[in-house]
């Protein structure tokens, strides 16, 4: 007894001297203006951010919108620090910066008939974003025209242009109402639906004659509805989805005649089908797209809604179609390169399609298709914008290959398999692997280009797997569900057995593994630490949750209830135990691997408390951790000088850690 004490004094004290010599040694600096502090962390080596900086400067360009003469188009990109809105004119033309702010550009839509564009911008990545009122041809000043206070977004137009519809927290700083508020007038916004229980009530679509509109009442992942809002009574119908029948139930817009409105909806099966829907009596969904096994996404009907276009995922991939809404009849589109397609808008005449593609090999690109006059037939397409990859040879950017493994469930009834994307550098391995877990949960990794892999790819020569664990979208409604409440563990076992197969791979080192991922994905990393360290070489934590019962009572008000909706709701007292007993923050004595914690310090989502009381424990069990945090971003790093360095960072780190222990 005397000795066992005798060495539990010893443990105590020898963690008390590493706690305190932790402390006392963390070496902290800032660079960029004083925007980005940085705790514990080597100087950059000048050759490091030399071999860096090609990677760095790749940029997109995403179509945001036509003109109203549909010979221009506007696209969102990037030539300074943060992206802004530009105007593009022919086919390959050069991109006319339009918009000049020190924040990025959210969403653009133009008025019906007009060039005014209403914009959304949030400050230092809030995400308490403001809309503004702009005219590019013009270059009037650009007007806010919320209360700069309030969380808003979603501004659709009417039919006219007359007025437009928004989401807003305006009414008690956390609940999405919805508000409309007439173009001509300042005075005129007025709430037109106030949100009854916390959820999400966002604006879809307007009636032609402006006195209806489509509303998405969002609950969670797996529960949203639609209803048919009369503006002038404030009547409400529901008209799919509902308590009784939870489902994933998106509205698009109403048909041409207005008797009908057009959405796409799980109710029918696995994955999300596009369905037409009868606004008279209680109507049943007529299902168009039955024989596609895979979920409907983008879908956008002309102005004059006698065309239609929407994506279908694929596995990952993107297949697009024309559709004629009045005969249902749908063509898929040739000639389309593989890779993740967001269809944008048809041109004001209806003559073309524009949309953004991403490759495995190119960046995103504004693409606009030719249509005959047919509404399923189509021409050839021409790419309107080439974005720059800092002057790297994109034939030599390697594609993934769609990989899968068993899990551990996978004879108990589970997943038969995990879906994961293998990029693998060139030469013979055994190669060390770096993990990129996505957040969301929700969430899919899908073969975008990324900078950030063909750097690692090139410079660590190591293999990138991008797993789509239990609880991803793209593979059906029971495969999303799979993580939801007390099966939240089950996620973090699938990495598990993706260790378990890197095992097997010969070209791949079991020896020398990283794990990566931010937000969702920095919970798993966090997690994997947890019950994986001794098969870890390092972790890369990114706006990662460390303790779900903080994270739900400190995440911003409008967003509480639908992560309760996703995570559990830590007021039950079951509830609240199990998320105790699963957060990394309760379990961090079993993280023995080096963790590079990255935050910004104004994230709404996963609050910067997170980052800190996790980097705090670590330190105080004497674990070496890297932590940056950068004072003017949010959930992620959306400009481009904070972004380079976590990208410096992350290289010397993983030099450090993966390769050279």
């Amino acid at each position: 007894m005397k000795v066992g004490l005798n060495r539990a004094i010893k443990v105590i004290l020898l963690g008390l001297i590493l706690a305190t010599a932790s402390h006392a040694e963390v070496q902290t600096r800032s660079i960029n203006d004083g925007q980005l502090i940085m705790e514990d962390i080597p100087d950059i080596p000048q050759d490091l951010a030399r071999d860096l900086a090609r990677y760095q400067n790749v940029r997109g360009a995403s179509f945001t919108g036509w003109t109203p003469d549909s010979n221009s188009i506007f696209v969102i990109t990037r030539f300074g620090d943060v992206d802004q809105l530009h105007r593009v004119d022919n086919p390959a033309g050069a991109r006319t910066q339009l918009t000049f702010f020190e924040e990025p550009i959210g969403a653009v839509t133009r008025q019906p008939g007009n060039s005014i564009l209403a914009l959304t911008m949030d400050a230092g990545g809030n995400e308490f974003s403001q809309i503004f009122l702009f005219d590019p041809a013009g270059r009037e000043q650009t007007t806010m025209v919320t209360d700069g206070v309030s969380q808003n977004g979603a501004p659709i137009w009417s039919r006219d242009g007359s007025m437009f519809a928004f989401r807003s927290t305006l009414r008690d700083g956390k609940s999405n109402d919805i508000w409309l508020r007439s173009e001509q007038n300042a005075k005129s916004d007025r709430m037109v639906l106030e949100s009854p229980d916390g959820t999400y009530w966002v604006p879809s679509d307007f009636s032609v004659d402006g006195k209806d509109l489509l509303v998405l009442n969002y609950v969670g992942n797996s529960d949203s509805r639609i209803y048919l809002l009369e503006l002038d009574s404030g009547e409400m119908r529901l008209l799919a989805g509902g308590p009784d029948k939870p489902g994933v139930n998106l509205p698009v817009g109403f048909d041409a005649s207005g008797t009908g409105f057009w959405y796409t909806t799980d109710a029918a099966g696995q994955f999300r089908q596009l369905a037409w829907q009868s606004l008279q009596g209680d109507a049943t969904p007529e299902f168009i797209t039955t024989d596609i096994p895979w979920h409907v996404e983008d879908v956008v009907f002309s102005e004059d809604r006698l065309r239609a276009a929407f994506t279908v995922n694929e596995n990952g991939f993107s297949r697009l179609y024309l559709m004629d809404p009045e005969t249902r009849e749908y063509q898929s589109v040739s000639g389309l390169p593989m890779g993740v397609a967001d269809v944008g808008a048809f041109s004001p005449d209806g003559k073309r399609l524009a949309m953004t593609l991403n490759t495995a090999q190119t960046p995103s690109d504004t693409f606009v298709l030719d249509l005959h006059a047919d509404a399923t037939r189509h021409g050839e397409w021409e790419r309107w914008t080439y974005s720059e990859v800092g002057g790297l040879d994109p034939t030599t950017f390697i594609e993934p290959e769609l990989v899968d493994y068993p899990t551990f469930d996978s004879s108990l009834g589970g997943p038969e398999a995990i879906p994961a994307w293998l990029y693998k550098p060139t030469g013979d391995g055994p190669h060390p692997v770096v993990i990129s877990i996505h957040g969301g949960p929700e969430a899919q990794a899908r073969p975008y280009f990324a900078a950030t892999y063909q750097m690692w790819l090139q410079n660590l020569g190591a293999a990138v797997l991008v797993p789509n664990v239990r609880g991803s979208y793209g593979y059906g409604k029971r495969y999303l569900n799979l993580d939801n409440g007390f099966l939240r563990e089950d996620a973090v076992k699938d990495i598990g057995a993706l260790l378990d197969w890197i095992a097997t791979q010969p070209d791949l080192d079991q020896d020398r593994v990283a794990v990566f991922g931010g937000s969702y994905g920095g919970y798993m990393v966090l997690a994997s630490a947890v019950h994986y360290s001794d098969r870890l070489k390092a972790a890369v934590d990114i706006v990662g949750i460390s303790n779900f019962v903080t994270f739900l009572e400190n995440t911003q008000d409008y967003r509480r209830d639908s992560r309760r909706a996703e995570y559990g709701d830590e007021r039950e007292p079951k509830m609240r135990a199990f998320l105790e007993r699963i957060s990394p923050l309760n379990n961090v004595e079993r993280i023995a691997v080096p963790m590079l914690v990255v935050q910004g310090e104004n994230d709404p989502r996963v609050p910067v408390s997170e980052a800190i009381q996790i980097v705090e424990a670590l330190r105080e069990q004497g674990q070496p951790v890297w932590y940056m945090n950068a004072l003017n971003e949010g959930h992620g790093y959306r400009k481009k000088a904070n972004r380079d360095i976590f990208q410096q960072v992350t290289l010397l780190f993983l030099q450090r850690y993966l390769l050279d222990h």
